[in-house]
């Protein structure tokens, strides 16, 4: 079993930046990617990026790209996705995903095992 804590949620203004992380615990060994998705109120819940095990791959959403940034530090089991140039869009619950499955295609949620609780971030006009 893998257990994921995100952290790092909040309010910001337009054009603000979060950093939330993603704190991995448990069979951590078995994770090839990571992920983060996005789920805002009445909508589906959304790929947002993801990264490979070793960091060499990154994947990103059209809506995000060149805003955020996705890391991660494997000395302590984390990931991180810095959200610069917040937009109101970008208001959601932010959820870290993890995929224990050789070839896992990283922007779909079904190739995902494991799941966090969420962290609400909220940008306001």
């Amino acid at each position: 079993q893998v257990r994921l804590v995100e952290s790092g949620g909040g309010l910001v203004q337009t054009g603000g930046s979060l950093r939330l992380s993603c704190a991995a615990a448990g069979r951590t060994y078995s994770i090839y990617t990571t992920g983060w998705f996005r789920q805002a109120p009445g909508k589906e819940r959304e790929f947002v990026a993801a990264i490979s095990w070793t960091g060499d791959s990154t994947y990103y959403a059209d809506s995000v790209k060149g805003r955020f940034t996705i890391s991660r530090d494997n000395s302590d089991n984390t990931v991180y996705l810095q959200m610069n140039s917040l937009k109101p869009e970008d208001t959601a619950v932010y959820y870290c995903a993890a995929s224990n499955r050789w070839g896992a295609r990283p922007i779909f949620r079904d190739d995902y095992d494991y799941w966090g609780q969420g962290t609400q971030a909220t940008v306001s006009s």
